[in-house]
């Protein structure tokens, strides 16, 4: 009889035993009352009159669906996010809310749609880290009292309607051709000025001009299949400038 008995308890012990992981905690009631949180290891739950809920605080990746929304612009566009979560407090996890992931998804999807709203698609499209920190921050503030915290929510997708996606073809477009005209403009700019500033220098010193037209034809003659008439007056000039050069040279 003795043994049955120890054999009972034995048996009752093993069932006891539960084993949490590092990543786990476990919610402890007693009668329906809670008792206190169970850290990761070895413990013992003696049912029926204890329970206990086993919690993860892993890193949960939650998928918003996409949904179509309209943009302060009146652009309608279809959204996809996705949302990092923690539970930070087991014991609000556990008794506060029914089904934490539910709850997040759906105030998620309700967040998505009233703060993309506010904005207009171009400030969507070129301030998207900036909304998805205030997404972040509206969902946190929901969540906390449920014991998790929203790290972090990040639109991952943004589909535009047809005729959208034409026009910011065009509208682009037209933005390079704006930009190569007035890279060659600027082109054209500045060659004026150097030639304005070319022409100064020849008009104080008109053997520059001569001597340039000696190089041209020196150019020219590289390629052997030009014939080069000298009027007698531009050699005369060309004597002249010769002449001033060399001067030039012995007065050195």
């Amino acid at each position: 009889m003795v043994g049955i008995i120890a054999g009972i308890i034995v048996f009752y012990l093993f069932i006891s035993i539960r084993v949490l992981r590092q990543y786990e905690r476990g919610v402890v009631f007693l009668l329906g009352k809670f008792t206190g949180v169970r850290g990761p290891g070895l413990t013992l739950i003696f049912v029926p009159v204890q329970m206990m809920t086993r919690t993860s605080l892993r890193t949960v990746t939650m998928q918003i669906p996409s949904q179509k929304i309209i943009t302060k612009d009146n652009v309608s566009i279809d959204i996809a996010a996705v949302a990092y979560y923690h539970i930070s407090d087991p014991e609000k996890a556990v008794i506060a809310i029914e089904n934490v992931y539910s709850a997040i998804n759906q105030i998620s999807q309700t967040t998505v749609r009233n703060v993309v709203g506010r904005f207009s698609l171009d400030e969507l499209l070129a301030q998207t880290a900036q909304i998805n920190e205030q997404i972040k921050n509206v969902i946190d503030a929901h969540t906390e009292p449920w014991g998790t915290q929203v790290t972090a929510v990040e639109i991952k997708d943004i589909t535009l309607p047809d005729n959208m996606q034409r026009a910011m073809a065009k509208e682009a477009e037209a933005e390079r051709e704006r930009r190569a005209k007035i890279v060659a403009a600027e082109g054209e700019f500045q060659a004026a000025v150097k030639l304005g500033e070319a022409a100064d220098i020849i008009t104080a010193h008109p053997v520059a001009l001569q001597l340039r037209t000696l190089q041209t034809m020196a150019e020219i003659a590289t390629e052997k299949n030009s014939t080069i008439i000298f009027p007698a007056q531009f050699m005369t000039t060309v004597q002249e400038a010769l002449a001033i050069l060399q001067k030039d040279s012995q007065s050195k």
